[in-house]
């Protein structure tokens, strides 16, 4: 039998911008205990994992802020903004990030990003068919781009030496999905 649901009892937002929201709650247990529980709440998020015809795949690199590095490669990522659908938010990020549109886009996996105190749904696809195409990036985003061999990025995957979920979700399924012969 699963668990039983808590019960909300009060909700007060602690704090608020453009990307992020946190919030205290206070909740009622099964059992009628009561406890404090934090909430990050992010949205939703995208990401794509561009492949060229020749198998590379095209990663950036950024720093970032959080944990103060600059030389990890990830794939092209981002939020999704509120009247767009997961593709609409990869494609945009893949134009914005590496100069990419995705003539296909294949869907790959939704997950929650943290499932304890974050609410964050990601949306992962691989991308094909890749044209060039330009726009604008964030104002806080500075990138460096290249063009990998996959199995280079799948190594620095299983290394961790590329940490960031979402590309690490992406590039496992496409691995996968290369073994069975259907990548």
């Amino acid at each position: 039998m699963p668990p039983k649901a808590w019960k909300t009892l009060t909700t007060r937002e602690v704090y608020r911008n453009k990307w992020i929201s946190v919030r205290e709650d206070i909740a009622e247990l099964p059992d009628g205990r009561t406890t404090i529980y934090g909430v990050v709440t992010m949205g939703r998020a995208a990401g794509v994992l561009p492949f060229l015809p020749d198998g590379r795949v095209v990663m950036v690199r950024q720093y970032r802020y959080v944990t103060g590095e600059n030389h990890r490669w990830e794939m092209p990522t981002g939020g999704i903004h509120p009247d767009e659908t997961p593709e609409q938010a990869a494609q945009r990020e893949l134009i914005e990030e590496v100069g990419y549109r995705a003539g296909r886009l294949i869907p790959i996996s939704t997950f929650h990003t943290s499932k304890s105190v974050c609410d964050e749904t990601a949306y992962l696809f691989l991308g094909y068919d890749l044209e060039p195409a330009s726009a604008a990036s964030d104002d806080t985003e500075e990138f460096e781009v290249a063009a990998l061999p996959f199995d280079e990025v799948l190594a620095l995957v299983l290394r961790s030496e590329i940490r960031d979920a979402m590309t690490v979700i992406a590039v496992l399924h496409a691995a996968r999905l290369r073994d069975r012969g259907e990548l």
